[in-house]
């Protein structure tokens, strides 16, 4: 008889890759207050390769509005404020000689709603390549039938499948809730 259990553990192992997926991408989205994980696509020129923000300065967040870029060399700071300008994070670099602020400014409340629709986006892909994942072992494991799997097994491990498709689901949709509080808190 064959095993039905790396089945059940590669559909896990996809579902937990795509709820990791779904914690970066929301990282990015912009909720108000200063995150510098909004930062983190970031590539300078740094002796001829383009390497992240974070591998060339120190990036923190004094407080909540404002983000602090401190480059580990002075050469790079107009480097550094160029890299931000061009990026879609949409916020104008201040550069006083020492370190790159960036203040966060409010958001308004349509542009709040549009990140929350943005975020649900997200999620509901999410839910999509978990759905995929469980759909892929339940035809594995209906492939095994032909070879020999007993039906009632095959029925506890779609079951079991189903089970993991639910816990994940629930996740992404605490996560959803989470970052959407996030957003709409002014």
């Amino acid at each position: 008889m064959q095993d039905v259990k790396p089945i059940l553990n590669q559909a896990e192992e996809n579902m937990e890759a795509a709820l990791m997926f779904l914690d970066e991408s929301l990282a990015h989205i912009r909720a108000g207050k200063a995150n510098p994980r909004i930062l983190d696509g970031i590539r300078v020129e740094y002796y001829g390769s383009h390497v992240p923000l974070s591998n060339v300065a120190t990036v923190t967040t004094p407080d909540a509005k404002t983000i602090t870029v401190q480059p580990w060399e002075k050469a790079m700071m107009p480097v550094i404020e160029k890299a931000i300008l061009n990026s879609d994070v949409g916020i104008t670099p201040m550069n006083n000689g020492e370190v790159i602020r960036l203040s966060i400014p409010p958001l308004t409340e349509e542009r709040r709603k549009q990140l929350a629709k943005q975020a649900k986006h997200e999620g509901e892909e999410a839910k999509i390549s978990i759905r995929n994942a469980r759909r892929d072992a339940i035809d594995k494991l209906k492939k095994m039938i032909k070879d020999g799997l007993p039906e009632d097994v095959e029925k506890d491990a779609e079951n079991e499948a189903q089970k993991i498709h639910d816990k994940y689901v629930r996740k992404v949709d605490e996560m959803l809730a989470a970052k959407e509080k996030e957003i709409m808190t002014v």
